[in-house]
């Protein structure tokens, strides 16, 4: 009776955690999957022609490095796995503040090449001259997309929905009112020079405002920071002058508990911050 107990036990452990390793494997799967796609459109939003699949390798074998070093250096296994789980979404991160930086500086070529296409069009230009004439002279990114709008309609696509495309990659107000403004002109008529002239200087004073907002609000950022960076370091720098002590710390419960409460102040704190400085033009 007790070996059957025994053998029935076993099954059920074994079947468990069958279940639980395929579905593991599932979701690793769908989550591999659904990450290869975003990198590669993100990849090919921003114009870098790497390969998706050798990324993610790259993050794979970063992430294990990155954990073995971590438990070899610290004998830690929550520090360590925290250490991976930083690299394994590093490139994620990456490609999402490259987007954002590249959407940013699209944003600040604007105005001047809104002002330049208003000139051509009073010149007698035709809109989709102008732009052609105007993307041979004009900085990255702002001339990767113009090129890429220009390609598109050369390959037969309408002018409308090359416009609709380039609002779709580069998601931001300024994009939208130049793609709102060529399409609505293109419908109705009407003097696209004038309107052009009025969003360039419509955007030139946002920026300029969002500027001074970024100047005001940076002490409140770098407080952000300094109070995230500052307990994490003074962790490691008491640990350095007395590790027996600060053991409790990185290997008792009631450490992991008040590390964990830490953490969650730190994060809150950062999200208060940011919630602060975040203001919108």
């Amino acid at each position: 009776m007790v070996l059957l107990s025994l053998f029935c036990a076993a099954i059920s452990i074994t079947l468990i955690c069958w279940l639980l390793l395929k579905g593991f494997n599932q979701a690793a799967n769908r989550y591999e999957h659904q990450l290869k796609e975003q990198m590669r459109v993100q990849l090919s939003d921003a114009f870098i022609f790497f390969d998706p699949v050798q990324l993610w390798s790259l993050s794979v074998a970063a992430t294990v490095g990155v954990f073995f070093v971590s438990w070899l250096l610290f004998q830690l296994w929550w520090l360590s796995l925290l250490f991976a789980s930083l690299v394994f979404f590093m490139p994620k991160l990456l490609l999402y503040l490259l987007k954002k930086r590249r959407l940013h500086t699209f944003d600040k070529q604007l105005p001047d090449f809104l002002m330049a296409l208003s000139g051509a069009l009073r010149a007698g230009s035709g809109v989709q001259t102008a732009i052609q004439s105007l993307a041979e002279d004009v900085p990255s990114p702002l001339a990767q997309e113009l090129s890429l709008v220009l390609r598109e309609q050369r390959l037969g696509v309408p002018f409308e929905q090359c416009l609709q495309h380039l609002a779709l990659r580069m998601p931001s107000e300024a994009c939208e009112l130049f793609v709102s403004s060529l399409r609505i002109s293109a419908q109705t008529g009407g003097n696209l020079s004038e309107a052009i002239e009025r969003i360039a200087s419509t955007l030139r004073s946002r920026l300029q405002i969002q500027a001074r907002i970024k100047a005001l609000t940076s002490q409140g950022k770098m407080q952000a920071v300094i109070m995230c960076l500052l307990p994490i370091g003074l962790m490691f720098v008491l640990h350095h002058l007395d590790p027996e002590a600060m053991s409790q710390l990185w290997q008792s419960y009631m450490g992991w508990a008040v590390l964990a409460i830490i953490f969650f102040l730190e994060a809150l704190g950062i999200w208060m911050i940011s919630k602060i400085v975040a203001i919108d033009v």
